[in-house]
């Protein structure tokens, strides 16, 4: 199967207050490499958001220890609207965020240190890798992994993004999407679960799916490899978690995927029947970044965000960028020149 995946970019969080954020996820996940921090108008994501074009203020932040950033993503002259029922397990959506870490005793004791945050004991997934879970103060799930792949390992021990638990209504639908998008995306196990803890009947069928870190892609040695778990409720029919709210709302809008050639995954995706909802075509810019993105959306509507990046900064001050519009490889970028996006630090 076709390669056009090198890891996942980002994961969209919607928030009522991005400043906020962006500190907050800095100091629980290391997030501190600002990307960019971006005002604009959300001119091509109408159909998400009822219409109507909203302004936005967009932050996207990374940890270089490796793994994908977040895109902290707030309306500014709307009010964003919290979900309507208590969160389930299995419900369609996002339903957690998977945080890599190489300590995950001293991740767990590091966000034992917030007392508002809420924290799972250690336990062990059906692979028997180590992992816990934490809900932030937004209500926001991450699922903290085990994790053998970095890119550096400074004295924090985590990442992050290395995947996504989406929950799903039709898993033998859900899987043959999934597969397709990430390539050569290994079932590592499909299993049944009675007795989560969570509130749901009738148990829950959990699928892993893991694509190793790719040999092709400018920033893959940075993002790393991917992780995504597809939950099912086995005898239950829930809303999706973005019924009657929009993409921008609170909570986890969009998984984003690195793209190495977007017009072959557009080919490739519509062969079988996935068809874009948004594309960028030539260019779109995000203040001092630029790249091509699109949207896909999974079986039960979810949204897939696809970026193939064009530029990014590496020192603003002097006109530094990393500009990859007439790269010929598809080779990794050299460890030195992506390590030097650390340098434009959280503020």
């Amino acid at each position: 199967m076709a390669e056009y995946i090198t890891g996942i970019q980002q994961v969209g969080i919607g928030v009522a207050n991005a400043t906020e954020a962006k500190y907050l996820y800095k100091d629980l996940f290391g997030m501190s490499t600002l990307v960019f921090d971006d005002k604009a108008s959300a001119n091509l994501m109408t159909q998400y958001t009822g219409q109507q074009v909203y302004q936005r203020r967009a932050i996207l932040t990374m940890n270089m220890n490796g793994g994908g950033g977040f895109e902290i993503w707030q309306f500014t002259n709307r009010t964003p609207l919290a979900a309507e029922q208590d969160f389930i397990m299995g419900a369609p959506g996002i339903n957690a965020v998977k945080i890599k870490a190489y300590n995950i005793h001293a991740a767990h004791k590091h966000l034992s240190k917030y007392p508002d945050l809420k924290l799972s004991a250690i336990a062990l997934n059906p692979r028997g890798e180590s992992l816990f879970q934490v809900t932030d103060t937004y209500a926001n799930r991450f699922q903290v992994v085990e994790a053998h792949e970095w890119f550096k390992r400074d004295h924090f021990c985590m990442g992050g993004v290395t995947g996504a638990v989406i929950g799903i209504r039709d898993m033998e639908k859900a899987i043959p999407f999934y597969q397709k998008i990430l390539g050569n995306a290994e079932l590592i196990y499909d299993i049944t679960e009675t007795n989560e803890g969570e509130i749901f009947s009738g148990g829950l069928r959990k699928v892993l799916l893991r694509k190793k870190m790719s040999a092709s892609g400018a920033f893959s040695r940075l993002l790393g490899g991917i992780d995504i778990e597809l939950v099912q409720a086995v005898s239950a029919d829930y809303d999706h978690l973005f019924k009657n709210r929009y993409w921008g709302d609170c909570g986890f809008i969009h998984l984003c995927f690195d793209v190495m050639d977007m017009d072959a995954l557009k080919q490739s995706m519509q062969q079988d029947g996935y068809l874009f909802t948004v594309d960028s075509a030539a260019s779109f810019a995000m203040q001092d970044t630029s790249g091509r993105f699109c949207y896909v959306e999974d079986p039960d509507g979810t949204l897939i965000e696809l970026v193939q990046t064009h530029r990014v900064p590496v020192l603003k001050k002097i006109g530094w960028y990393i500009n990859l519009t007439n790269r010929k490889s598809n080779k990794p970028l050299p460890n030195w020149m992506v390590a030097m996006l650390g340098l434009n630090k959280v503020k």
